[in-house]
């Protein structure tokens, strides 16, 4: 099972200790595409601030990214499940998870980003701000950047189920085709309420994520690692997720099952 992650735009602070070192990463094809795209992003943030604020799309009050974005290449680095904070990070847990739960996260869990395109949460990295909606000069918008480095390296990995959790902008740098997309399946958070005595359904934004999270969570702890969408449908519902069939996969597009919830939270 290979489970695909938006990153989170928030991240932990950098602490003290040994930098980054590209050449350790995981995904080593995507080597030379980093080590371009880090190039990038520090000569930016390096060249002028109101240029870099205006193409990081950033508010005023995160300005001071732009001078962390700078020293990158020297800053300390820690495991990227540590570095992203945020909603679906919170609920997934990944400090709280017992050693056989961590070993199945790390092989399984692959997390898109628009410096480094996508990583294992046991790779080291520093914090950093650029998210993949961003055109980086000279090397353009990241999400087609991504895509054409990714269509070298991820079939190779994909095989069995793909779990596919990320955003709209992430999942731009890499779209299953063909007999992997067959066997992915996306996952879509509505919430069932009455409504004037009428059961209503709508789609679920923000806590989408924190649901994302704990499904994960849920099938590692369990130790499930379906092989299939049709056995990734049986094991939600043995972890008592209430899991729907949308849409059925096919060469030309992957499965999509609704997990529908009554609280959000």
């Amino acid at each position: 099972m290979l489970v695909l992650l938006p990153p989170s735009e928030g991240k932990a602070a950098s602490e003290a200790g040994v930098p980054l070192a590209l050449d350790e990463l995981s995904l080593p094809g995507l080597s030379g595409a980093r080590a371009a795209v880090l190039d990038a992003l520090v000569e930016l943030c390096s060249a002028d601030t109101d240029t870099a604020q205006q193409v990081l799309g950033l508010s005023q009050g995160l300005r001071g990214e732009i001078a962390r974005n700078t020293g990158l290449r020297a800053a300390g680095a820690r495991p990227a499940g540590e570095v992203y904070t945020g909603v679906l990070f919170d609920a997934l847990g990944l400090a709280k998870l017992d050693e056989a739960a961590y070993a199945r996260a790390e092989r399984s869990l692959l997390v898109f980003s628009g410096l480094w395109g996508a990583l294992r949460v046991g790779d080291r990295i520093p914090p950093y701000r650029c998210s993949m909606g961003v055109k980086l000069p000279p090397l353009g918008a990241l999400g087609a950047y991504w895509r054409r480095e990714m269509a070298q390296v991820l079939p190779d990995i994909a095989d069995g189920l793909v779990l596919d959790l990320r955003s709209a902008a992430y999942a731009a740098a890499w779209k299953p085709a063909g007999e992997v997309a067959a066997r992915t399946a996306g996952v879509r958070v509505l919430q069932e309420r009455e409504v004037d005595g009428v059961l209503k359904r709508s789609v679920v934004s923000h806590f989408n994520k924190a649901t994302k999270g704990r499904l994960v969570r849920d099938l590692l702890v369990a130790g499930l690692e379906p092989a299939s969408p049709g056995e990734l449908v049986d094991a939600l519902r043995e972890l008592n997720y209430r899991v729907e069939v949308s849409a059925e996969g096919s060469a030309r597009k992957p499965w999509l099952l609704d997990v529908v919830v009554t609280e959000i939270h």
